[in-house]
């Protein structure tokens, strides 16, 4: 029986003894090891069910899974082996929690400022625990919301079955500080609970009644439609506030409480600790936090909120494009966690937010992208980015989840990026023109121009009704779906390297899985071959259709084995058998006669097949992909007919060198698993068109 993906996971990770703690966020393993050397990140990233695996600074390593990471936590934390493994992180204690980055990124954005890294990973490790329960009462949210648009259930106040309802999802936000208190006291190696617990004095019916007591004096703020309160506490003024929603201040609350947490712990007695840090933190931090951090905290965050609010009043333009072309650069980083906090700001102190629109846009822009990867997968027979991209596109469309498409498709095929970007601008440039001439109406009566809402919602189909103006928010998602989507599908998103790899591994798997199959369909493939030849300016020579016996050299040179080129791909065979060559020659030509189906813009790859069905690959030097064709004069375009001889590119080969890249050029035969053997001749020295390569059929 195969292992389970849990002990092939533990086995690439370096096994039990290798991992000191293990815990998971939302989609990924996030792993504390002893020496990360040991990690094979190679079996990993090829594993099915692993969607990536990224190393982090120190011996940190993720392993990212998808929707399904809790189960696979579940499995491994049961192993026989991990029976000792991971404690620290079952416990809560020596937790350390990693930052939602890609190791590219990370290397690029992070790392350079710690303070900068640790404040962020603060407010990540703050809200992921709970992303669950917020997901769960935004699409509750909606469905309400859609139910009493259609009429379904009446929209009163006054019914009992009303409140019930409404309380199911309000209990979220209204104890969300409490949460986040837990939460962020956790992240800062403090008892959770005793974060909770002073969070909650601020919340007891006994501290809002202060509100209402005949000593304190209120003042009505019409900004922001809330009412600020001051209280005589033992001749001390005390400003209150209604607490329920609020984030800011259990984030600063935590990180006071953790100052003086730690404080008292290196003054008292061990013995007597249980009792005393609890009773003296209660007392310290409750009274600094009800007089001092609980103000600020409303201070910070209604400045932040009135000030975006401005910002969206008055250049709306700008702020509702801004914001769907940033977002697909902060998540990777971690760095969207402040505006997610301004959000939940926003309701609780405007009551209704303005970021939530524009920030749909980007997500599905996103989607879009995992759409046209999903179409393309489903095209080529690529069996498991067909799975990975369903997975994704269901968690983002289902649950507004964009995580499963950034770690599993869009890092790892950069070419996403680029077709994703024009879907969040032009999406954020329907909603800003569509924001500005239907503008939202608040239920205070204010217009506001953009796309509201009074709810947090993760932005997925179901969530569309929680939107004021929702034909405004609905016409521009579907704009930034589509356009991802339609250019995804238009120019691919792959390398033509990672193409002719994935279709030389669908070939070969449909060879293995229907030999049958392929004989009988070897007929109409000739005769679709030959049909694609006639249309083309060369006409298909009788000799064409004889089976290919041998591959020619493309370039005059020195033949190498593919073990040799220092390319870790080609040496793995994964795009084939071939061989490599150093040039001597500016000439590269093609091997055999054929249609050219590939042909990069770059001039450094090209893709042959011949009428009898063998694929040839031609890949001119090695990273010259990243000199955008400077040096390379390319003679021929893709669907051309070539014969073998006929000139494909000249390449400026010295200007390669000077780049600092290698100028070997190497050649497989994609389709290798599908023959009965494919023979390179190396170590001898050749001229364009000698014989380097022998196939047997």
């Amino acid at each position: 029986m195969a292992d389970s993906l849990a002990s092939q996971i533990i086995t690439a990770i370096g096994g039990p003894e290798n991992v000191r703690s293990l815990t998971h966020c939302a989609t990924r393993l996030r792993f504390e090891l002893a020496d990360a050397s040991k990690v094979d990140q190679n079996a990993l990233e090829h594993m099915k069910g692993v969607l990536g695996a990224v190393p982090q600074s120190g011996d940190r390593f993720q392993v990212v899974i998808g929707g399904g990471v809790a189960t696979v936590y579940e499995n491994i934390m049961h192993l026989p082996g991990m029976a000792n493994a991971g404690a620290a992180s079952a416990s809560g204690e020596g937790q350390k929690s990693n930052a939602d980055v890609k190791a590219e990124a990370r290397s690029k954005a992070r790392g350079k400022v710690a303070w900068l890294d640790s404040f962020f990973e603060y407010l990540a490790d703050s809200f992921r625990p709970i992303l669950g329960v917020l997901l769960g009462a935004s699409i509750i949210i909606a469905l309400v919301n859609l139910l009493i648009s259609l009429n379904v259930i009446p929209n009163d106040e006054a019914s009992a079955g009303w409140v019930f309802v409404k309380a199911i999802w309000k209990g979220v936000f209204y104890f969300l500080p409490i949460m986040v208190a837990y939460n962020a006291s956790k992240k800062l190696k403090v008892d959770p609970w005793l974060g909770g617990a002073i969070m909650a004095i601020l919340m007891t019916p006994q501290f809002t009644g202060l509100m209402d007591a005949k000593t304190t004096t209120c003042v009505e703020n019409a900004a922001l439609g809330t009412k600020s309160c001051t209280a005589n506490i033992f001749g001390i003024p005390m400003a209150l506030s209604d607490y329920s929603g609020n984030v800011f201040v259990p984030l600063l609350m935590a990180a006071v409480l953790a100052l003086v947490y730690h404080g008292l712990k290196k003054i008292i007695p061990e013995s007597v600790q249980l009792v005393f840090v609890p009773f003296f933190c209660m007392i310290i931090v409750g009274a600094l936090t009800a007089f001092i951090v609980g103000p600020i905290g409303v201070w910070v965050g209604n400045g932040l909120g009135v000030g975006l609010a401005w910002m969206n009043t008055h250049a709306p333009f700008i702020f509702a494009i801004i914001i769907p072309l940033l977002y697909p650069f902060l998540v990777p980083l971690g760095l969207h966690w402040p505006l997610n906090a301004l959000m939940l700001m926003n309701i609780q102190t405007l009551g209704y937010d303005f970021i939530q629109g524009p920030m749909g846009v980007w997500n599905f822009a996103c989607f879009g992208a995992t759409a046209g990867v999903l179409f393309i997968a489903v095209r080529d027979k690529d069996k498991d980015m067909r799975q990975t991209a369903l997975g994704a596109l269901a968690a983002g469309l289902l649950g507004g989840v964009s995580e499963p498409s950034l770690y599993g498709i869009h890092l790892r095929y950069k070419l996403v990026y680029k077709r994703m970007l024009v879907g969040c601008g032009l999406g954020g440039v329907v909603i800003a023109v569509l924001g500005w001439l239907f503008p939202s109406v608040t239920a205070a009566g204010q217009t506001v121009h953009g796309v509201t809402t009074t709810a947090f919602a993760f932005t997925s189909l179901l969530t569309i009704p929680v939107f004021d103006q929702m034909w405004v928010y609905a016409v521009s998602i579907a704009v930034s779906f589509l356009t991802s989507f339609f250019l995804i599908i238009t120019f691919d998103y792959r390398t033509p390297e990672q193409k002719a790899e994935v279709l030389a591994r669908a070939a070969a798997d449909q060879k293995a899985a229907a030999p049958a199959a392929e004989a009988k369909e070897a007929a109409p493939a000739a005769a679709t071959a030959t049909a694609t030849a006639t249309a083309t300016k060369t006409e298909v020579p009788a000799a064409a259709a004889a089976a290919t016996t041998v591959v020619n050299a493309p370039v005059a040179g020195h033949v190498i084995a593919l073990d040799e080129t220092g390319d870790p791909v080609f040496a793995s065979r994964a795009l084939g058998e071939g061989v490599g060559i150093q040039p001597t020659d500016s000439e590269v030509v093609a091997p055999v006669s054929g249609v050219l189906q590939t042909v990069a813009e770059t001039g450094h790859a090209f893709g042959i097949k011949t009428d009898d069905g063998v694929e040839v690959l031609v890949h001119v030097g090695i990273d010259t992909v990243k000199m955008n064709g400077e040096g390379f004069a390319v003679k021929v375009k893709a669907d051309e007919r070539v014969n073998a001889g006929d000139p494909l590119v000249s390449v400026d080969f010295a200007k390669v060198k000077d780049a600092g890249y290698s100028t070997t050029t190497l050649m497989t035969v994609l389709n290798t698993a599908a023959l009965t053997s494919v023979t390179p001749k190396t170590g001898i020295d050749v001229k364009a068109g000698d014989e380097v390569i022998d196939i047997q059929r």
